[in-house]
This record gives structure tokens, sequence and C-alpha cells, in this order.
């Protein structure tokens, strides 16, 4: 080929999300955008509002890659900042709403954050969490400022712009005497007023540069910084509107955080499809069903434990659909039974599998038509898989975890989930060890446990570390999970190892009642299992608890179970041993 076919500014752009907002203003201006309460937007008028926000940033002194964090429930606010700040060159930190103040402020810490936007909701965390900060003689950061988010549910007047109200100060936490300007403060709404409205974004030269930081929910250790590229947060967006057949115009039910993964990189894709983002403070049944009758919802996405939600709404608060609904569901394997169940309320769901550090779902389990002969028994089960990957991944294997050769497509043999693709992290923030250790031998690894169907398809069994090994035979908890929950008195299970002085490991089951029958006994769960499980692989001890320890993203914290089984096995090993002891004295 002629070596003079270089790159022009004609033929060659850098990837970047923000252009679908630009796009969006353009040809979708009068459409709805955004729906919050009585507030309403349009593109045109969201478009400019996150320019004039990204100009403020700048005139605060927001220079390139500088970290920008948000402590915000899914509001309007929350959704613009994921276009305005990278449109001044920062980077986006969205922050999880449930993270205690200690959390909060080692993330402030370790982002380098020179701004932190906060919801007046969280005014209280925020404030515990930069006096601690203040506070640490180690801090690595300057002093950061704030902007407060005041209530937005309110009507717009014939501007479009918000009537200010509920503005909340630092005054009103610790009872100081702050102005909205004081100590670093500034109020949301003031710095879309004072903002250009014919700002010019800052040109993304590199798309390999960094558009979000997010920190993992710290099941196994600290929090890690995960960082997103434009590059990677264009192609993941577009591969799952493509993935999920959204279609022009959707209606999106904001039920997943957006500081999650940024809402699974849904939070720029909506933009794509010129859709309307329908805003919510909380995730009850009762507003979701409210939501979808009021605003016609077409797409949600969640975790499970917000089909449960659904699921168990009371009547007051059901709706009746007149048209299905499609929904994302990921972050735990979802039950069988459950996904039975919401189709028959009109739900229609598509499992996808993913981890922070993958920018938004690895493996979405797409539906194919000649499944539809099938039982909604056998349908269930095809969707409980994790899938195959999307367009944006490279390339999926399940591969032995000593020497790395792919494992058959038997649906049996087990090995780790690799991946590979221009979606996957840049890397974990100021931490090159553990960038290195995750991208070994060419593949991102995940750490599940999983296997190959014979049609392709992958199914996740379990955490690495949360391998039950009994007698040298490997037991999968996500199978016991799963077999145990089907027991129509069981809300809730988790299995986890316990020692065993032959085996080396025997499962444990803790349990949460479902309050149709409180006198379903450990033997019944047990015998239960004997007649649905391998032998080995049935639970020798069942706890029954009230709920299950869970991390800020509802991923049930299987170490903290561990750590009680060991307490109850170290429990009653020192009883045997003392009546050994007594008995010997006798």
């Amino acid at each position: 080929m002629n070596t003079y076919m270089n790159k022009y500014e004609a033929n060659y752009t850098a990837l970047t999300p923000i252009t679908f907002l630009k796009r969006a203003a353009k040809f979708y201006a009068d459409r709805t955008s955004i729906v919050y309460g009585g507030a309403r937007f349009t593109w045109r008028q969201t478009y400019d509002r996150c320019r004039r926000l990204a100009s403020s940033l700048q005139s605060l002194g927001i220079a390139k890659n500088d970290v920008v964090s948000v402590l915000a429930p899914n509001i309007p606010a929350m959704y613009e900042m994921h276009f305005a700040v990278p449109m001044a060159g920062a980077v986006l930190n969205t922050i999880n709403t449930r993270l205690d103040a200690n959390t909060l402020k080692s993330i402030l810490d370790h982002s380098e954050a020179k701004i932190l936007f906060v919801d007046y909701e969280y005014i209280p965390l925020a404030y515990e969490a930069l006096c601690l900060l203040n506070n640490d003689p180690k801090r690595s950061t300057s002093k950061t400022s704030i902007v407060i988010i005041t209530e937005m549910d309110s009507p717009t007047n014939k501007h479009g712009k918000h009537e200010r109200q509920n503005f909340v100060t630092m005054e009103n936490v610790n009872g100081r005497h702050n102005k909205m300007h004081d100590n670093n403060q500034l109020e949301y709404e003031y710095l879309i007023d004072m903002g250009n409205v014919d700002f010019v974004p800052m040109n993304i030269d590199d798309e390999w540069d960094p558009i979000a930081l997010n920190y993992t929910s710290g099941t196994t250790s600290s929090p890690k910084g995960v960082v997103y590229s434009h590059r990677g947060a264009f192609l993941s967006s577009l591969s799952m509107i493509l993935g999920w057949e959204m279609g022009t115009e959707p209606v999106y039910l904001w039920s997943l955080p957006m500081f999650h993964c940024n809402g699974w990189t849904f939070a720029w894709g909506i933009a794509a499809r010129g859709g309307t983002n329908v805003c919510i403070r909380n995730t009850t049944a009762s507003i979701i069903y409210q939501s979808i009758a009021l605003h016609g919802v077409t797409h949600m996405c969640c975790a499970p434990i917000v089909l449960d939600i659904i699921r168990e709404a009371k009547l007051n608060e059901l709706v009746q659909l007149t048209s299905q609904v499609q929904v994302l569901t990921g972050g735990s394997p979802p039950q069988p039974g459950l996904l039975k169940e919401m189709v028959k309320l009109g739900f229609h769901i598509v499992h996808g599998y993913g981890l922070t550090k993958s920018v938004g779902p690895a493996l979405v389990c797409e539906w194919q038509k000649k499944w539809y002969c099938l039982s909604q028994e056998e349908q269930a089960q095809l969707k409980a898989r994790q899938g195959i990957s999307p367009l944006s991944i490279a390339d999926v294997d399940v591969k032995d975890t000593v020497t790395m050769q792919s494992v058959p497509n038997d649906g049996k043999t087990t090995g780790e989930i690799v991946i590979c693709g221009s979606c996957i992290m840049k890397g974990y923030f100021k931490n090159e060890n553990a960038t290195a250790k995750a991208f070994a031998n060419g593949w991102f690894h995940t750490g599940d446990v999983g296997v190959i169907h014979p049609d392709g398809y992958i199914e996740l069994k379990d955490r690495l570390k949360d391998v039950i090994i009994s007698g040298g035979e490997n037991i999968s908890s996500v199978q016991v999970e799963r077999v145990i929950y089907r027991h129509q008195n069981v809300s809730e299970v988790a299995v986890v190892g316990m020692p065993h002085p032959r085996w080396g490991e025997s499962p444990f089951a803790f349990v949460v009642r479902s309050g149709k029958d409180e006198s379903v006994t450990e033997q019944d769960i047990i015998t239960y299992c004997r007649k649905n499980l391998p032998h080995y692989m049935v639970p020798k001890k069942v706890c029954f608890v009230k709920e299950l320890p869970k991390t800020s993203t509802g991923k049930v914290q299987k170490g903290i179970l561990r750590a009680m089984a060991k307490k109850l096995f170290d429990v009653q090993n020192n009883l045997v041993l003392s009546q050994n002891i007594v008995g010997s004295r006798l």
C-alpha cells in the first residue's frame, strides 16, 4: 500500500463518548433527554448545561487529567457530569453513596480529587470524610473544593432553569457560619449559570486518555482505582446498545446506580440513541412501577436484588404493564426461578456479567430464537448463564489456572474466565504491580471460575477464592446455593467453606428464611439438598440468619461468612476437646 495514506483530521478522530451528546443535541434537539420528578430537559438544553459546567470547571482551575469526584444518587447533575467533566479534559470519579466516611476519605486522598460535587443528602457524610482527610498528616492531596448540588425536583421555568430551593450549606451541618462561597464551597446551579454556553469542549488528542476513575467495592482488599479510557468507554457504550438491540428513542429508567461502572456505560450510551433518561433518587418497587407507567419505560438495568424488590411488590404498588420492559441484570448470578417469575410480571430479562475492570458487561447471555420452543424452566436455566462476549471484547476463554490451557466445551470442566479487548480498564491507578498481575499472559484474569458449554456460552461457577475443596473434590458454592434457593422457604442463601477435620473443608450454608414458614429447620434444608445434590456437596451445617452481610454494591461478603464459619468450628472443636479432657479425668 502507498505510504502517503496517513492519518488526517478528515479521516481520523479519537474515539470518545463525548461526541454522543453533541450528536444528540444536533439531531434530537427537542427530544426529552432527562426527566426527574417535575424537572424535564431536552437534549439541546442538556448539551448547553454540560458546556456551561465544563466552562466553569476550567475557570476554577481544573486542568487536563485532574480528577473531579461526585457523591450523588441518580439525579440530572450526576448524568450531566458524565459529559461535562471530560469536556473540560478532566477525569470523572463517581463515588458509591453507600460508603462510610473512612472509605470516602481514602478515595478522595488516593484519587487526588480537586473538586467534590456533593448532593445535599450526603453533605454530613462528605463533611465527616473531609474532616478526616484534613486531619490526616499523611494526606497526599491539596485542599478539595466542594460543590453542593441542591434539590432539583422542582418545575423548570420558561428558560428551562431550575428554581433554587432547599439549598443546604455547611452551616446546617456543623453549626458554623458559612456562606455559599466560603471554605471553597460553590453551588451546582451557580456553576451552570456562570458558565459559557459557547464553550468548545477540550479536544481529545489521544483516545487512550483517561475518562473515568472508578473504585472497586473492596470485597477482597481495600478498594482499587480502576481507570477507563475514552476509547474503552466509547466502544463499550456502542457494544451494549447494539448487543441489547436498543432501538432509537428508548426510555431508560435509572434503577442501576450511575456510580456503578458509570451505569455500565449507559450514562453515555443513552445519548447515542437519543433516548430519555428517567432519573430516580430511590429504588423502590412503588417508584419503579410508577415510573414505568408514567413515562413508558422501555429499558432498565439492575442487580438481581432489585428484581427481588420488584417481585415482592405489594398489591397497592403493582401496575399492570402495557408493554414488556427490557431488563439487563448482572452483578451476581441470578437464580433461574427468579428469572422465570419476572417474565410473568412483564419483564424480559437479559443476563450480563462484568467487573469494574471490564468497563461494563464482558459477557451477555444473548437470546436465541430457537429457545422459545423450550419450557419456561429450561429458558430460565439458559438465561442464568453468563453468555458470550459482546462485540467490544476481542476474545474470552476459560483456562486451567496452572497450565493456561483452554478447558473443553463440555459444561463441566472448570477454569478461570479470562478476557481481552479494548474495553478492559487501562489499569489500576497508582498500582503497577496489581496491573501487571491482572494482565499476566496476555489476558485479563477475572478471578472467576466458569465452564464453557457445547454451544460456546460461558457459565460462572464461583469466585476462585470461594471454591470449596472437600476431600479433593471442587465444590461450586454457586451450584449449592442455586439448589437451596429453590426451597420454597428460602429467601436468600450463601454457601462458604467450613474447616473439616477429615475432608479439609465442607459446605456451610447461611440461609435467610422467606417468612412463609419460620419453622423450616436445618435438617429440612440438609434433607432437601441430599435429594438434589451429590452427597459430597451437601452442607454439613446450616445457619439461619436475618440477613446476609453485603458490600455497598450489594455483593455478599463471603469473607465475613467464612470467618463466622471458622469461629463456629473452633468453638465446637474446643468444646469436644474439653469434653474429652473431662472424660479422661473421670
